[in-house]
């Protein structure tokens, strides 16, 4: 057999990723939990994905525009309440909304139910922000509207 029509070995540490229920990354953020399903060390940095839990009456960030990456969510339960601009959309199971770089927007959870919402990034250049927020709330600092702010501004989001 030549190099090339040999066969190949199995891998020890195979390319796909499995992240069951309860696993990855969680981070608390106030009333939002977030777990990352996909870091971006599985996609050469393409993709992120996350879960986020909105408990009932939670404020998203401020309004505010991505340079770099496209961000979509998809509701799985509760209604979610997207404002891109200034139209409002009920996000309610079964929606997807797509993001692209520039555009102006935020979320929040008007209702008495929490929602679950599936998050993507393209690339993964975000993820990195939740993980300095969850940072700034586990030194004691208060989240507020300027070091939300100061947090986006590292990746290449400003608000609206």
């Amino acid at each position: 057999m030549t190099e090339e029509a040999k066969p190949r070995e199995p891998q020890a540490h195979p390319a796909v990723s499995v992240v069951g229920p309860g696993e990855g990354e969680t981070t608390v953020l106030g009333t939002t939990r977030m777990r990352v399903l996909e870091d971006g060390s599985h996609t050469g940095h393409r993709l992120a994905i996350a879960e986020s839990v909105l408990a009932p009456h939670t404020q998203g960030p401020p309004q505010h525009r991505h340079a770099q990456h496209d961000e979509g969510f998809y509701v799985l339960s509760g209604t979610v309440r997207f404002t891109v601009g200034d139209d409002d959309y009920d996000a309610t199971p079964g929606t997807l909304v797509m993001v692209p770089p520039g555009t102006p927007h935020t979320f929040a959870n008007l209702t008495d139910q929490p929602a679950v919402m599936l998050s993507t990034f393209t690339p993964d250049l975000y993820v990195q922000y939740f993980r300095d927020l969850r940072e700034a709330f586990v030194g004691g600092r208060p989240l507020t509207r300027q070091a939300n702010i100061d947090a986006m501004s590292r990746y290449a989001t400003e608000p609206a």
